[in-house]
C-alpha cells in the first residue's frame, strides 16, 4: 500500500513492514471508501452540515489511523532494519521517518 512518488527512496522488495497486516489495512482502506460514498451522498441529499462535518471527523481519524499504523510497520521493519545494517541507509530510513512523521503532524 506504500505508494512512493518517483522521488521518494523505499525497497522494492515484497517484504514491508505491512505486508503482514495488508488484509487488515486494505479491509479498513475499503471502509474509508464506503465513508467517502456515504459523504458525497449527505452533500448530494443535502444532508446538515454538521451531520457532514461528524462524518469528515471520522473519516480523518480512520485516515490517521492508517497512517500510524503504517507508520509503526515502517518503523519496527524497515528503519529497525536499517539500523541494524548502519552505514547511509540507517540515515535514509530514519530521515524518510522522520520526514513522514512531519508530513502527518502538519496534515
Amino acid at each position: 500500500m506504500t505508494m512512493a512518488s518517483a522521488d521518494t527512496p523505499h525497497d522494492e522488495h515484497a517484504g514491508h513492514g505491512y505486508i503482514s497486516g495488508k488484509d487488515e489495512y486494505l479491509k479498513r482502506l475499503r471502509r474509508i471508501e464506503g465513508q467517502a460514498r456515504g459523504l458525497q451522498r449527505m452533500v448530494e441529499d443535502e444532508k446538515y452540515c454538521i451531520d457532514i462535518l461528524t462524518q469528515v471527523s471520522a473519516m480523518t481519524k480512520a485516515l490517521q489511523a492508517v497512517a500510524l499504523g503504517l507508520l509503526d510497520d515502517h518503523i519496527s521493519h524497515c528503519v529497525v532494519d536499517a539500523a541494524v545494517a548502519g552505514g547511509p541507509e540507517a540515515e535514509a530510513k530514519i530521515k524518510e521517518a522522520t520526514d513522514a512523521i512531519a508530513r502527518l503532524v502538519r496534515s
